[in-house]
Parts: C-alpha cells; sequence; structure tokens
C-alpha cells in the first residue's frame, strides 16, 4: 500500500513539478508532528456515524478548489462587512461537512495554535474520507495557506452545472491543467454522490422542452426517480443506483451504470456517449484498479491548483472568517 502511495505522489510530482514547487508531504512534521493523525481520527469518528461524509468533503473540496484555486475561501461565513461570500452561491448551497472542519481545526489549534491552514485541512480531510470510503490511499503534499477572498460571484460563474456539455467541461478541467483522464475519473466521485431532484428531475418529465422523459434515460431508472421526486419522495437520489447509500462503495460501478443509461445527471449520461469521454469510461468501467489509481493521481492534482504558499495568505485561527 506505501509504495502504491508512493507511486502515486512520484507520478503527480514528475507531470507537475512547478504547481508543487513549494508544498510538500510532511510540511507540518517539525511544527505540528501530529496535525495529519489528528485530522485522520476525527474524520474516522465522523465516518462512523454518517459515511456520506466522503462525498460532503469530496464536493467541498472540488468547490473550493475550483474557484480561487484550493485557500479554503468556500469556508467563510457571511459577515456585515462581507455579507456574501462562496459558501452563499446557489452552487454551493448543497455543499456540508462544515462542521467537521471546525471540530478538526479547534483539535488543532490546541495543540498548534496558528500552525496547520484550513485549505490542508481539508485537502488532509477528503483524503482520509475517501480511502474510508474505500477509495483509494495517497498521500499529499501539504504546506497551502488561506485566502483572503471569497464572493458568491465568483462561485456562481465558475463552477460548473449539472447539465454542462462535455467539450464546456473538458474546457474547464484543461484550464486547471487537468486532462480527460483526470475530468472522468473526479467525476466518478459521483459513485458515493447524492443529488437533489433539482438536478434532473427534467429529464423525468420534460426533457429539453418536449413535454416527455430523455428518451436516453433507463426507463427503469426513470420510474424509480419520478418517484423519488414525487411529492411523498425523498427529494435525493443516490448518483450510483448501483451501491446507493451503502458506507463502502467508492468503485468504478458508477462507470458501468453509465455505459447501460442509468446515469442521474445528464453530465455523467453524456460521458458515457460523447466520443471524447467514451472511451475513457470504458477503460475505467473495466478496471476498478485503474480507476482508483487516476483518481488518486487527480485528486492530488486537484490539490495543488492555484494554491497560495510561502508567506502569501495567512493561517487562520477560525476556518469561518479571515483573521
Amino acid at each position: 500500500m506505501k509504495i502504491a502511495k508512493k507511486f502515486v505522489l512520484l507520478l503527480v510530482l514528475y507531470i507537475l513539478p512547478v504547481a508543487f514547487s513549494q508544498l510538500r508531504v510532511g510540511f507540518y512534521s517539525q511544527s505540528c508532528p501530529n496535525a495529519e493523525i489528528i485530522v485522520q481520527n476525527l474524520v474516522r469518528e465522523r465516518f462512523g456515524r454518517d459515511p456520506s461524509i466522503t462525498a460532503a468533503l469530496t464536493r467541498m473540496h472540488f468547490h473550493d478548489c475550483f474557484v480561487q484555486g484550493c485557500d479554503a475561501s468556500l469556508l467563510i461565513d457571511p459577515t456585515t462587512t462581507q455579507p456574501s461570500p462562496e459558501k452563499n452561491a446557489g452552487t454551493n448551497g448543497s455543499v456540508r461537512g462544515f462542521e467537521l472542519i471546525d471540530e478538526i481545526k479547534t483539535a488543532l489549534e490546541a495543540q498548534c495554535p496558528s500552525r496547520v491552514s484550513c485549505s490542508d485541512i481539508v485537502t488532509l480531510a477528503t483524503r482520509d474520507s475517501v480511502f474510508l470510503g474505500g477509495g483509494p490511499s495517497y498521500v499529499v503534499p501539504t504546506g497551502r495557506r488561506d485566502g483572503f477572498v471569497s464572493n458568491s460571484e465568483d462561485a456562481e460563474g465558475i463552477l460548473p452545472g449539472p447539465g454542462l456539455p462535455v467539450p464546456d467541461m473538458l474546457t474547464f478541467f484543461g484550464n486547471k491543467g487537468m486532462d480527460v483522464f483526470d475530468a472522468v475519473a473526479l467525476l466518478g466521485a459521483h459513485t458515493v454522490g447524492i443529488g437533489s431532484c433539482g438536478n434532473f428531475v427534467d429529464r423525468l418529465t420534460n426533457f429539453q422542452g418536449t413535454g416527455q422523459p430523455d428518451p436516453t434515460m433507463d426507463p427503469g431508472l426513470a420510474g424509480r426517480l419520478r418517484n423519488t421526486c414525487s411529492a411523498g419522495g425523498s427529494q435525493f437520489a443516490a448518483l450510483d443506483q448501483s451501491t446507493p447509500f451503502a458506507p463502502f462503495s467508492f468503485d468504478n460501478l458508477f462507470y458501468t451504470q453509465i455505459r447501460e443509461r442509468k446515469g442521474v445527471l445528464l453530465l455523467d449520461h453524456l460521458l458515457a456517449t460523447h466520443p471524447s469521454t467514451s472511451g475513457v469510461v470504458f477503460q475505467y468501467a473495466a478496471n476498478n484498479e485503474l480507476f482508483k489509481r487516476q483518481f488518486a493521481i487527480a485528486m492530488v492534482k486537484m490539490g495543488s491548483v492555484d494554491v497560495l504558499t510561502g508567506f502569501a495568505g495567512e493561517i487562520r485561527r477560525n476556518c469561518r472568517a479571515f483573521n
């Protein structure tokens, strides 16, 4: 396992040497030697009560890194002087897990005041939750610092929606230095994801204004989702219908599902049918280890997006507020 983790990290360091120039594994080994253990233990405790924290933290990490970079700007609460931070954006309405980040930060501040950044906490906590959920084990370099800017308008203008066309999706990831293998792997996190009916209900009843369901969706899935989204339904559905709500279900069955026209979100369905991505979907569906290895590589790459290091930014004492 340790050899595999080192291989993933070395491969990513080879691919992105500049992005990682000021991040390093074991950044807190001297300043806060128990930092990663503290994060790991608190994430494990939370996962024991709520396995869905894997999906929550993965989403949080994604939404933070793709707006202003991985700088914990998503964690900032509104104030009278900052009434609309990223957290208030409609696209971030489903992000949760903030209280776990608070708990981890409190524990770290008690042992190592003003040493561990909130952005590193999110990165480490996500890594640990992915492993607990059945995903790959991987090493992440640390040394990120927290940003000074958080505006909801930035998130609204950047974060993609569930119906984004595949070429636009690839451009979105490409602008951050990620290729098609990274993009399709990261969207594989939907294997533990949950979607609200508002993100796909049009596919069930009135696809693109036709007054009919999406003809490309498996009819059995469409029927089950209509029940879910009815007045008496839960209003939420597992994005991987092969293992819905299973705590250790981080696997490649999501790709098998979307190849069988059982993708809940339109973007997920399009991944399996668009010529730019269908081949990668096929590879991941056929090889669980390949998917997990590429997912780990993509997560480490994502965690390096536009990071603040050195003397840039700050180390917040409270993840919800600028110092």
